[in-house]
């Protein structure tokens, strides 16, 4: 089976394009001294656990030798300023803030999903308790607040990162309730519906990222709105191939089981596309059983669910395209930005 990202890049350009891990790699180095020292100021116990949710330390405080993530929204944060021709270090502020409010998100998405594992690891509240887990969160956020705050344009930048919390809430409650409505009938959900979701849930934070670095480098209100705009339709394609990895993805690549969200029934982009084709047929009533999840898988795919994903995610690429040839950018930076944008559709690293 040809793997499912590769449908989406674009093709290689004659000359040589940046290398999407050495960007990462750069980028993180720049942000990681001020993350640490941010969590540093914590409470020693709440600055474990959140040191622990980075993948930097074990129970107990240990060093762990954990993956800390791939590093994408501080590569987004930093390339927004180098490409607007600022600095990549006056980014650092937004980039911390950033990833504060990325692991408060999680520790409290972990508790409100039931999830005990992530990146192969005990969750924080299942490795400290609930009670701390949520009082770690909070403060990670507070901190948040007070990194940025303190920064240049700090009141613009708090703005910024606002209006992202508020979307990543609305998008949370969301998906939250989307699992409680029917497969069927005019209470189902719409592939409109979860568009808007995966923009408020994954895409807010990406496209305060790349504004917050453009806003803290002095660019213009244009440029930082289009950047935002590019974050925005970079995470709606980021997840909707997340929903086709969650169905057809190698488990070697993903991490996850084969059919991993069919069996668990998550109302994924795919499904939700199927169940909108006159090709459905008894999809619904599949969903609502005990039926074996990859009859589902095929199913799904007879209905188009993969193919209408496939272009879907191709829309929000072209998008994020025409966002980004939308402002004037430095060439350098922006070429990192595109082999950035192919690295997270691949998502075979």
């Amino acid at each position: 089976m040809t793997a499912l990202p590769s449908a989406l890049r674009a093709p290689s350009p004659s000359h040589a394009v940046p290398d999407a891990r050495q960007v990462l790699d750069r980028c993180r180095a720049l942000v990681r001294p001020a993350l640490r020292e941010a969590v540093g100021r914590t409470h020693p116990w709440v600055g474990e656990m959140a040191a622990y949710s980075f993948g930097w330390c074990e129970v107990g405080g240990a060093p762990a030798a954990a993956s800390g993530g791939k590093g994408v929204r501080q590569a987004l944060a930093v390339l927004g300023a180098e490409a607007t021709g600022a600095p990549g270090r006056v980014a650092v502020p937004g980039v911390v803030a950033v990833e504060l409010v990325h692991a408060f998100s999680l520790l409290h998405d972990d508790i409100m999903d039931g999830d005990e594992a992530r990146r192969r690891r005990p969750t924080v509240w299942k490795a400290y308790g609930t009670g701390p887990a949520v009082l770690a969160g909070d403060a990670l956020f507070a901190l948040a607040v007070e990194t940025l705050a303190a920064a240049p344009a700090g009141p613009r930048a708090v703005r910024l990162l606002s209006v992202a919390l508020q979307d990543l809430v609305r998008g949370q409650a969301d998906d939250l309730l989307f699992a409680t409505r029917p497969w069927r009938g005019p209470e189902r959900v719409r592939t409109d519906e979860y568009r808007a979701m995966a923009e408020h849930k994954t895409g807010a934070l990406l496209g305060c990222a790349a504004a917050l670095g453009a806003l803290l480098g002095g660019a213009p209100s244009a440029t930082v709105a289009a950047l935002d705009r590019a974050g925005r339709h970079l995470g709606i394609a980021f997840q909707v191939v997340d929903d086709l990895l969650g169905i057809w993805g190698d488990p070697a690549v993903t991490g996850k089981p084969v059919h991993g969200d069919l069996r668990e029934r998550k109302k994924t982009f795919p499904v939700l596309a199927a169940l909108d084709s006159p090709a459905a047929g008894p999809l619904a009533a599949l969903l609502e059983s005990a039926a074996d999840p990859g009859e589902v898988a095929a199913l799904i795919e007879e209905a188009g669910g993969r193919s209408a994903a496939l272009v879907a995610a191709r829309r929000h690429v072209a998008a994020v395209t025409a966002a980004l040839a939308d402002i004037p950018l430095r060439e350098g930076p922006a070429e990192e930005l595109r082999a950035l944008l192919d690295f997270l559709l691949r998502r075979d690293l």
